[in-house]
């Protein structure tokens, strides 16, 4: 995450707003409060970005460059099967914030596919790629039905984040993580 003590303005409207979007949602979510967030006068929110929706679309660019850049960092491990564990491993990182609060990307991807105009749908560009990451990695294994087992994939993974949540059970995601794992294990 970007300190906010030392980032630019922009950036910690960005961070502010990534927060609180995942905290209350977009819709409740104000620019006054994002401003506030970010140690930014509200004033200067329209500087950098003329409306919510601006903003909202440099949120969802900024988890897809981070999802770019988490993948990449998978890429480096020498089998397919280990990428897919590494990055079943990596939402357990987040397993306590997911607890509490969901999961970001998830919810964030819930809200604006209900979300009329250019946003909506903005979600697939993020697990747009994910998605098509793990496909290329089961294709890799030799797997024809690649497509399919990418879906459950993500399905389990974004299955027991809302599980995780709804019983406020970290527990429930790496429990989940386990089986994943084994799964993937007997796909290789």
């Amino acid at each position: 995450m970007t300190d906010l003590r030392r980032a630019g303005k922009r950036e910690r409207l960005i961070a502010a707003a990534r927060t609180l979007f995942h905290e209350q949602g977009v819709h409740v979510t104000t620019l006054a409060e994002v401003a506030q967030r970010g140690d930014v006068p509200v004033g200067n929110v329209y500087y950098y970005f003329k409306t919510k929706e601006e903003l909202v679309r440099a949120v969802v660019d900024e988890y897809v460059g981070q999802a770019e850049a988490l993948l990449a960092g998978f890429d480096t491990l020498r089998t397919p099967a280990a990428r897919l564990k590494g990055l079943t491993r990596g939402w357990l990182d987040v397993a306590d914030t997911v607890a509490d609060h969901g999961c970001p990307v998830g919810g964030l991807c819930a809200e604006l596919n209900r979300c009329d105009g250019a946003l909506r749908g903005a979600g697939v560009e993020i697990f747009g790629r994910i998605s098509a990451w793990v496909e290329a990695q089961f294709r890799q294994l030799g797997r024809r039905d690649a497509r399919d087992l990418a879906m459950a994939l993500l399905s389990g993974i974004q299955g027991s984040a809302l599980l995780a949540n709804t019983f406020s059970d970290a527990t429930i995601m790496s429990r989940q993580a386990r089986y994943l794992e084994r799964w993937i294990d007997s796909l290789a």
